[in-house]
């Protein structure tokens, strides 16, 4: 069966949030709980994360024409909302017959559950039984109770790679969602498996308004990975780099 993959596709992680920050200060204090106010999914970007994403949206606008998104998928998370909203704003382009936006709940955050909110420190001394049972099963396989693991993720992605093919093949899309997502869209694209995309967790966190990015070889009808956590429009700008996990993820074994 022939598969109508986008032309150009880029997967960015949302600018630094709040809850970035939040976290880090947690687990510097050595802290149970992450304190912030918000839901996960109200959670704003940080003043940083703005710089962040203007800087992104500036890059975009001066990439030619035939580089430019034609559809905008974002995450429904108030901090990938902005992201978008701000590239679209640097950018200076504006949703249309030319740009089409479209915020879809498949591209939402991990859901982490009972460990919502918790630091490394938290998860051992609230659930000793859990944290010793993901570090035995590793994150791609472990679901915490009233959460997801990755293969949770990996499938609601599959729907939505499926909707991509039938409705935007040939087109230019741009995705705006989380660090998770990035990974998982990765493991569905590039055919991997568990420990492929583990290795390519372990080795860094995805940066704050880091693109993946891939274009359509013609001759075989696949995407071919094109950049990987592209950081370039940030350092052209002046904005810092930033590769805090997410506020509220289960941190890395």
């Amino acid at each position: 069966m022939k598969v109508d993959w986008p032309s150009l596709l880029w997967i960015a992680r949302h600018g630094q949030s709040a809850g970035n920050v939040a976290r880090d200060a947690a687990e510097a204090a050595g802290m149970a709980l992450i304190d912030i106010e918000y839901r996960d999914i109200d959670t704003p970007l940080s003043q940083l994360g703005i710089e962040q994403s203007r800087a992104l949206g500036r890059w975009f606008a001066r990439q030619p024409a035939r580089e430019r998104p034609q559809v905008i998928l974002c995450s429904p998370y108030v901090r990938a909302r902005e992201t978008a909203r701000l590239v679209l704003e640097e950018a200076g382009w504006k949703p249309g017959n030319e740009l089409h936006m479209r915020v879809d709940e498949r591209l939402r955050e991990k859901e982490f559950g009972v460990l919502d909110r918790l630091t490394r420190h938290g998860i051992r001394e609230k659930y000793p039984e859990l944290s010793a049972q993901r570090s035995h099963v590793g994150k791609f396989y472990f679901r915490p109770p009233g959460g997801e693991s990755w293969c949770d993720v990996i499938l609601r992605l599959r729907s939505l790679t499926e909707m991509v093919t039938r409705e935007y093949g040939g087109c230019r899309v741009l995705v705006v969602a989380h660090q998770v997502i990035v990974n998982c869209m990765r493991y569905l694209i590039e055919n991997l498996d568990e420990s492929q995309i583990l290795a390519i967790d372990a080795e860094a966190d995805v940066p704050n308004c880091g693109v993946t990015s891939y274009r359509l070889d013609r001759a075989t009808n696949n995407l071919r990975l094109d950049l990987a956590n592209f950081i370039a429009p940030l350092k052209e700008a002046g904005a810092p780099v930033t590769v805090e996990p997410d506020a509220l993820a289960a941190p890395k074994p």
